[in-house]
């Protein structure tokens, strides 16, 4: 349990805020961006995109 390779999915990449404010998340597995943003019990997702429109991939993923 402790110790081992953590397997999930996702990865938070940068956080700002506490209560309310917003989180970068990469899929691990695509490489994919996403933007969350946050403000109490409220929330949304949304796929980050270059200036073409194409996703923003991490470039481990590449």
């Amino acid at each position: 349990m402790f110790g081992e390779k953590s397997n999930k999915r996702f990865e938070v990449i940068f956080k700002e805020g506490a209560t309310a404010g917003y989180k970068i998340i990469v899929d691990k597995e695509t490489g994919v961006e996403y933007l969350f943003s946050y403000d109490g019990y409220a929330g949304g997702l949304t796929l980050l995109v270059d200036k073409d429109g194409k996703p923003i991939i991490k470039d481990d993923n590449k």
